[in-house]
């Protein structure tokens, strides 16, 4: 049908074609690329059927997310007389590119098997073996009974006629629909507007936008196969990502258990011991049950029959091959396991992932000689084993823990794994999860050790992408990685930190500020001047109009305190609620903590949430127009983010300008595992403009006084090697200290088994001695305070010659 998205008009070139009912099949002008019907059953609940109730099945075939609010799909009887009515269900939410979208229908009083949880629902009762489904942009009920009426109808996104339906696209209706057989497309999902050639009946293999699907698995399921089928396992898999049999019934694929998941993605793992002589095709696959717990068990040799899908976890990852809505027989159990493929640094290319100039690979021949994406993908699925892995990223609270299976690659001082530039992501990183409940996952922090055997099946996932689920776990080897202190200033060092403490707010448990304030009195040697980030308002995530953070500082102050450190003041701008980001209702921002033993804050009236700090031009050099203050808070750059936060300081009678800085997150990037490569960094966009931002106010100062000393310090959310720092530093104006430090030392956060850096501090020219350190107590331990590192520089306001 023509393609119409709502609230928009007919794509270009779409042509309605006016056409008799007893005329030749409709020229439908414009077939969808994006969203399409692709499974109808009206049989639920007949005499004969398994599943309880009718249903429409949606998928879609573009490589974006596709809204559903507003539309609708509706249904007409096969043969419509003059006083037959479009029936209709409206849609809300929306399809994921390669997913699912499932409309339950009427329910029957046959069938044992219900639906799985559906997307949206409906009332119509469907005739099984013929009717007229279409998508529609709108609610409104369509009025057309025929195929010349309703291909000039520019609201229909998509049309499927099944049996012998007067209102169908192309030569004919699709064929075969039953109380037993629904009519759906074939792999590719492909729309020629002909439902004669692009719909065919098999068993009804419902999803929905979950990955779920109807039915369980277990030995002796009614229907379940006796024999091998034709198809294999590596013929599923094939050689891309996606599988040639995408969307087709497959029966009887045999193969032996390696693996059972009984919570959360329920199913199991196969793989077939008689694997062919293609590298690239991988013998394992995963079999989804859906919300039915598996009752196979590792060692089982199986014969599964059921749907070939292609789950996306995310809008930009790659997917994982399975077969959904499946039948299981066992045919003996106790077998022994295929022979796992050993990961190590002979094994696993250097190559990270192919380039298709920012476009999907997934069509891209895999290469896993090359590329250790297409090494992980050709092993989708599979047994694997490593030996004596170094943890890169510590245990988390799900249970997970990254490990590197190229122990010389890029590693820390500490034991990490370092990420360098986008072109060397570091290909040995996997993560690890334990598919038994009774050997989870050690606590490990970064540096330890797996040692002897981890083996277990490469699966994929949203987060992190290419894992090992685990049915063999490594013995910890516990390197006692210990938190960082750093020195004490001298008395004519001026000590500045910057420390991210994570949404903090008066309603955190006493543990937690207990913990942040021993992280800056102890570990931080009590710095005379701290800029944190991430305090929020006095009553935390709640929106109700509160943006003052007194009663969080007060207990944060008191806690340092409490740990041996100094009585700090605070200075801070409370931001317009709603306006800063970060958690809804939190309204994070910028603080200053300055010990008054030590320091002078310059106060200067008139700094407010959008009122802009500006340089004045003295005859002693430069001042602040307002301290504290914000940078620009009104441009676009700091839409829905932190602004900036600006101080005046005098230490031993010299002026100090601070400026405290929270940058836009990378939420909304395209992962590094995902199938857009090279990924799209769409949030880098808006932290450029901030830098530049930061970086005009910073040559204002300049300007006015090339001698003033400033220091710019904060989570950046970016990397050394990134636009954001290039337009920060543009000019000479700034100096980034973190590429003062040994390679080895890079690094203030860990994502993914990446050590990187988000946080930084710059210093201006004037600043020409200095002493920095990044105090590494948070980012590479299990148990963590906060996920940053907080940072330090310490500077010598008379000094001379560089120090660093």
């Amino acid at each position: 049908m023509q393609t119409a998205r709502p609230g928009s008009a007919l794509l270009a070139g779409a042509v309605a074609v006016t056409l008799s009912v007893t005329a030749l099949p409709a020229a439908f002008a414009a077939p969808s690329s994006t969203v399409v019907i692709s499974e109808v059953y009206g049989g639920g609940g007949n005499s004969g059927a398994t599943l309880t109730r009718d249903f429409i099945e949606l998928a879609n075939a573009g490589s974006g997310t596709f809204g559903l609010s507003g539309l609708s799909v509706q249904y007409l009887p096969g043969s419509p007389s003059a006083g037959s009515l479009w029936q209709v269900s409206a849609l809300t939410g929306s399809v994921a590119p390669g997913g699912r979208y499932l409309v339950a229908q009427a329910a029957g009083t046959g069938g044992t098997v219900a639906l799985p949880a559906a997307d949206a629902t409906g009332t119509v009762a469907m005739s099984a073996s013929s009717g007229t489904v279409a998508l529609v942009s709108g609610t409104t009920p369509l009025t057309c009974r025929t195929v010349a009426d309703c291909a000039a109808d520019t609201r229909i996104v998509d049309l499927v006629g099944y049996g012998s339906a007067v209102v169908r696209e192309g030569s004919g209706p699709a064929a075969g629909a039953s109380a037993t057989a629904s009519v759906a497309r074939g792999a590719s999902l492909a729309d020629t507007d002909d439902n004669a050639a692009d719909l065919t009946a098999g068993t009804p293999t419902p999803v929905n936008a979950a990955g779920e699907s109807a039915g369980g698995s277990g030995p002796g399921e009614p229907g379940g196969p006796t024999e091998p089928g034709t198809v294999r396992v590596h013929d599923i898999q094939g050689t891309t990502r996606v599988s040639p049999f995408a969307g087709r019934p497959v029966t009887g694929v045999p193969g032996v258990v390696t693996g059972v998941r009984s919570s959360g993605s329920r199913g199991f793992w196969i793989q077939d011991t008689a694997p062919d002589a293609d590298a690239r095709t991988s013998e394992g696959l995963f079999v989804y049950t859906g919300s039915a717990t598996p009752t196979v068990a590792v060692g089982d040799s199986v014969l599964v029959s059921g749907k070939v899908a292609e789950y996306y976890p995310g809008t930009a990852t790659q997917s994982l091959t399975q077969i959904t809505s499946p039948l299981t027989t066992v045919l003996s159990s106790g077998n022994a396991l295929p022979a796992p493929v050993v990961l190590d640094a002979a094994s696993v290319p250097d190559g990270y992932v192919p380039t298709a100039g920012g476009g999907s690979i997934d069509a891209l021949t895999l290469d896993p000689a090359t590329y250790a994406l297409d090494l992980y993908e050709s092993l989708e699925g599979a047994r694997v084993t490593m030996a004596d892995t170094r943890v890169t990223g510590a245990t988390t609270a799900y249970g997970e823990v990254w490990v590197t299976v190229k122990p010389e690659e890029n590693p820390t001082r500490r034991g990490g794994t370092l990420y360098r530039s986008y072109e060397d992501p570091n290909t040995g990183r996997l993560k690890v999860m334990s598919l038994d409940a009774a050997q989870p996952v050690p606590v490990a922090d970064v540096g330890d050790v797996l040692t002897g055997t981890t083996t277990g099946v490469v699966d994929y996932a949203s987060y992190g992408g290419y894992n090992v689920q685990a049915t063999e776990l490594g013995a910890l080897q516990d390197n006692g990685l210990e938190r960082e202190v750093t020195r004490k200033q001298k008395h004519k060092e001026l000590a500045v930190a910057t420390y991210n403490v994570e949404n903090l707010d008066a309603l955190d448990e006493q543990s937690t500020f207990d913990t942040l304030a021993t992280g800056v009195a102890v570990a931080l040697a009590s710095p005379d001047i701290v800029s944190l980030e991430e305090i929020q308002d006095d009553n935390g995530p709640v929106k109700d109009g509160t943006v003052g953070s007194e009663a969080t500082l007060q207990r944060f102050t008191d806690a340092i305190v409490a740990a041996g450190g100094p009585r700090y003041a605070w200075r801070y701008v409370a931001p317009a609620d709603g306006q800063d980001g970060g958690e809804p209702g939190g309204n994070i921002r910028n603080v200053f903590l300055y010990n008054p033993e030590r320091v002078d804050f310059v106060d200067r009236e008139g700094g407010d949430a959008t009122t802009a700090v500006e340089a004045v031009k003295t005859r002693k050099g430069v001042t602040l127009s307002v301290s504290p203050g914000r940078i620009n808070p009104t441009s676009a750059a700091w839409n829905d983010s932190r602004k900036p936060l600006v101080g005046e300081f005098r230490f031993r009678g010299k002026p100090v300008f601070v400026i405290g800085n929270h940058f836009a997150s990378k939420g909304g990037d395209q992962p590094l595992h995902g199938r857009y490569q090279e990924p799209v960094r769409s949030s880098e966009t808006k932290r450029v403009q901030q830098a530049a931002e930061v970086n005009t106010f910073v040559t204002s100062l300049l300007e006015a006084d090339r001698s003033a000393r400033v220091i710019t310090l904060g989570d950046l959310n970016d990397f050394a090697f990134s636009p954001t720092m290039d337009a920060l530093t543009a000019g000479g104006v700034l100096r980034p200290l973190i590429t003062t430090l040994p390679a080895d030392e890079q690094y203030s956060y860990v994502y993914d088994g990446n050590a990187q850096t988000l946080d930084h501090i710059l210093t201006s020219p004037a600043v020409r001695r200095f002493d920095y350190d990044v105090v590494h107590i948070n980012a590479e331990f299990a148990d963590q305070a906060s996920d940053h590192d907080p940072q330090i520089v310490r500077i010598d306001v008379n000094g001379g010659g560089p120090k660093h």
